[in-house]
């Protein structure tokens, strides 16, 4: 079998490319050629198949290019995660919205309103009712982004009307803060759900001074044993949001009640393999070659 590793083209560090090399290692063992190809060299040709070389039996889509990957899945491709699951996911906005009639715990969260303004908003009023639901210290996260790099508190109002003015009118979220800890420190939970079954799991406990537990933001991971209901709980999310692979972040709740925080379709897994000495890419390929098998 062969198949195609899709990655941004314009996305280039270290760290992605051990990623790379760790998901097209894990193809080998399964004895799949594994051809690495960008989006900027697959370039959406509407209603043509222009690509060179062989056609691939499936893509492994390491990136959030939506056009794209809707159109290898025109071309009949199997494609994995699929279009809708990575669009729903990459947009904390959907992924709340897509989740809200199937009474998954979040935190208590306000959607942005939609401006037509391209740079600010023109009238910030709406922030006071904001404050006021939700109360001081609240978070604001911008609906794309990743390792905790558009996630910011609000101390007050002073610092939201702040943050929001700074942020413009790009889609975001304001959500309750959650002390989320764990002995101590500001801590959460990183499960890895692979063909509805958790593969592995770690605590990630934030550097001091950080109220977000993202390693790329000098957090720590260790290994952990998830509860039933943390089990529960992401594996639940990962059924509704039809996600073959994902990360699933938790939060400790109140009495340590699991409260969802957020969902990765390509959550990074170099540093869980480090920690805990699971190979996340072998479960996806493995679970990949599950689904593709029956059709050769």
């Amino acid at each position: 079998m062969n198949a195609w590793l899709v990655v941004n083209h314009f996305v280039r560090a270290e760290k992605f490319e051990t990623l790379y090399a760790l998901l097209t290692d894990a193809c080998a063992r399964f004895d799949i050629q594994t051809e690495v190809r960008t989006n900027a060299e697959l370039l959406v040709e509407i209603g043509t198949s222009s690509f060179s070389g062989p056609r691939p039996d499936f893509v492994l889509f390491w990136d959030k290019d939506l056009n794209l990957c809707r159109h290898l899945e025109n071309l009949g491709l199997p494609v994995f995660n699929s279009a809708d699951a990575i669009e729903i996911c990459d947009n904390k906005n959907r992924t709340l919205l897509a989740l809200e009639r199937h009474g998954i715990p979040v935190p208590r969260t306000i959607l942005a309103p939609k401006t037509f303004r391209p740079d600010q908003y023109p009238d910030l009023a709406f922030l006071d009712t904001v404050g006021e639901k939700l109360g001081f210290p609240l978070v604001v996260k911008e609906a794309f982004g990743s390792f905790g790099f558009q996630v910011h508190l609000a101390e007050n109002m002073e610092s939201l009307r702040k943050i929001v003015s700074e942020i413009g009118t790009r889609p975001m979220q304001f959500q309750e803060f959650i002390r989320s800890e764990r002995n101590g420190k500001t801590a959460d939970v990183r499960l890895h759900v692979v063909g509805g079954k958790v593969c592995a799991a770690v605590l990630r406990t934030a550097k001091d001074g950080d109220f977000r537990a993202n390693v790329t933001n000098g957090g720590r991971m260790t290994p952990y044993t998830p509860t039933p209901e943390e089990c529960a709980l992401a594996l639940r999310t990962a059924k509704i949001l039809k996600t073959d692979f994902a990360g699933i972040d938790l939060l400790f709740g109140k009495e340590n009640a699991p409260v969802l925080c957020e969902v990765n379709t390509n959550a990074h897994f170099k540093n869980l393999l480090d920690a805990t000495g699971t190979n996340v890419g072998i479960e996806i390929v493995r679970h990949i070659m599950e689904k593709v098998r029956p059709s050769h």
